[in-house]
């Protein structure tokens, strides 16, 4: 039985979870490495990672190197003397870096490998209507989530369930999964499979504006699988107009309702308390939702201070 000295790579809040779970079980954590620090927000204050603050109330060794073929960064990771890596949603490595220790290099990904390779895993799966996801661990090689499998562990989708509630419980997931593949690794007794590639495997494509943005002449679950698959972040959005008003609004919750109707598609439909839009078969109930430069609010509080004529529609 071979006793680890990790290195972690990371930068969100799901890598913190897997983090914790790693020292919380006394493996010995020799180093972190997560993203240089960034300017955002509005006063563009340098923001820490949430892997950075972890490492700081931890008094872990920690480094933010912008290069990773750097070779002074190089030297520093060879110093701290790893056998093994562990990477969770970090960003490509280069060969020399993957390569460097001993045990090797692996990843955990938020879905069941090959499906949802990419930037995304957790948000397409719902936006595809997905009734199942898990987490994968499985070592790194030369392209992105490709390499040999080690576990996967299997979850089911809840109809309603948001990104982020599905976030949460997979990061739980995923402290289990890390944990059997490390006892699996100290023990010697990984056995993987490699990846099959087919023409079916769906992506995790990078999320951006137009992605994001929802196309009123989908039908209501294609639409409501879009706003849960990026509640409670980016967000769903598309333009309110009203006589000679627009406006970008995200959508953050909302419910289907199945209903025959005569209403235009995108027919914004309110009273004093309840917003629908019209869709081709039944209506999108908005429950919250953020107008520019307003906070995020529940719809009932909107419609309290805002009013839209018969004419309003989405776009």
């Amino acid at each position: 039985m071979e006793k680890l000295r990790i290195v972690f790579m990371g930068t969100p809040e799901f890598a913190v979870g897997i983090l914790e779970t790693i020292i919380k079980n006394d493996y010995d954590v020799v180093g972190v490495i997560t993203a240089a620090d960034k300017p955002a927000g509005r006063g563009q204050k340098i923001k820490y990672s949430a892997v950075k603050e972890y490492a700081l109330e931890n008094n872990l060794t920690l480094l933010q190197p912008t290069n990773l073929k750097d070779e002074i960064f190089l030297q520093e990771l060879k110093a701290l003397n790893a056998n093994l890596q562990i990477v969770v949603a970090f960003r490509m490595l280069p060969e020399v870096v993957w390569k460097m220790p001993k045990l090797g290099t692996f990843n955990l990904h938020a879905s069941l490998l090959p499906n949802y390779r990419g930037a995304a895993p957790i948000n397409w799966a719902i936006i595809n209507g997905d009734t199942k996801t898990g987490v994968t661990t499985f070592f790194i090689d030369d392209k992105i989530d490709t390499g040999a499998i080690i576990l996967s562990s299997e979850t089911e989708i809840a109809p309603d369930e948001t990104a982020g509630e599905l976030h949460d419980r997979l990061m739980h997931l995923g402290c289990g999964t890390v944990l059997q593949t490390l006892s699996l690794i100290e023990n010697g007794n990984a056995v993987t499979s490699i990846q099959k590639d087919n023409p079916e495997i769906k992506t995790a494509y990078k999320l951006n504006k137009e992605n994001c943005k929802i196309d009123w002449s989908k039908s209501a679950v294609e639409i409501y699988n879009l706003i849960r698959g990026l509640n409670p972040y980016p967000s769903a959005w598309c333009f309110f107009k009203d006589k000679n008003e627009e406006w970008n609004v995200k959508i953050h919750d909302a419910k289907v309702i199945f209903e025959n109707h005569d209403y235009e598609t995108g027919s914004l439909i309110c009273n004093k308390k309840e917003m629908k839009i019209a869709v081709a078969n039944g209506f999108i109930q908005v429950l919250s939702l953020q107008f520019p430069g307003k906070k995020k609010m529940k719809t009932a509080e909107l419609l309290n201070g805002m009013t839209f004529s018969e004419e309003a529609k989405v776009h």
